[in-house]
């Protein structure tokens, strides 16, 4: 009989769990993105017949409901007492999260059976927001201009044909080089005099405008008579 502490012992393999499936569909998207998700290949990349499957979720909707609750647990809940110091963080925390996984960013908000941490997320954002002075109706505008945002752009930011500072100036200057000299001044005034310069992040766009919008809400709540916002120096 084969000990087991023999090196050739094959380990078991781990007892299929809900949780399981998920993090296998959640590997299977990241890699080739949500259309990539069949019961087939989430089996095949278990090691299982799809039947198995069945026995922890019910369909294919259920998975990707549970991927979304589980992108929603990556993103920073809003705390503290300063709403924008909070809402700033939980923008940044979600642009880091769908960028990790760009496939989610059509789902966060789709799903008709959203999960306790999508919930617990909404919820917090509202109570962030409420705690602050920001009436009701305030507060769904808030809500969802900074969401419109934040899912605006992490889908422009999955489609740019760049990721690093070395692809943007590759990518710039192979677009200048078929560019007519003066065709586009203003096109080659933002690539030479912006794009092109040392430290450029497209990143630093988001930044900005979150500070905008962050800015204009709190003119909003003042208008509204509930006191200065909070706004750092």
């Amino acid at each position: 009989m084969t000990s087991s502490t023999d090196p050739g012992t094959v380990s078991p393999r781990p007892p299929l769990t809900r949780q399981r499936v998920l993090q296998a569909a959640l590997a299977l998207a990241d890699r080739g993105g949500i259309e990539s998700l069949s019961m087939r290949k989430l089996a095949q990349e278990l090691g299982v017949e799809a039947m198995s499957l069945y026995h922890h979720v019910a369909n294919k909707d259920e998975i990707l409901d549970g991927l979304v609750d589980m992108v929603f647990g990556e993103i920073a809940l809003p705390s503290g007492p300063d709403w924008r110091s909070a809402m700033r963080r939980r923008a940044v925390s979600a642009r880091e999260a769908l960028r990790r996984h760009p496939w989610a960013t059509p789902l966060m908000e789709s799903r008709a059976a959203p999960g306790p941490a999508n919930l617990r997320h909404h919820d917090a954002v509202l109570g962030a927001l409420r705690g602050a002075g920001f009436p009701v109706e305030l507060a769904a505008h808030a809500y969802s201009l900074l969401d419109a945002y934040i899912y605006g752009f992490a889908l422009q930011e999955a489609s740019l044909p760049f990721g690093t500072p070395e692809e943007t100036a590759e990518v710039a200057s192979s677009i200048m080089a078929g560019m007519a000299a003066g065709a586009y001044p203003h096109l080659t005034e933002l690539v030479v005099e912006h794009v092109l310069q040392p430290g450029y992040d497209y990143g630093d766009e988001f930044r900005f405008g979150i500070e905008l919008l962050l800015d204009g809400l709190e003119r909003a709540l003042g208008d509204q008579g509930s006191g200065p916002g909070g706004r750092p120096q």
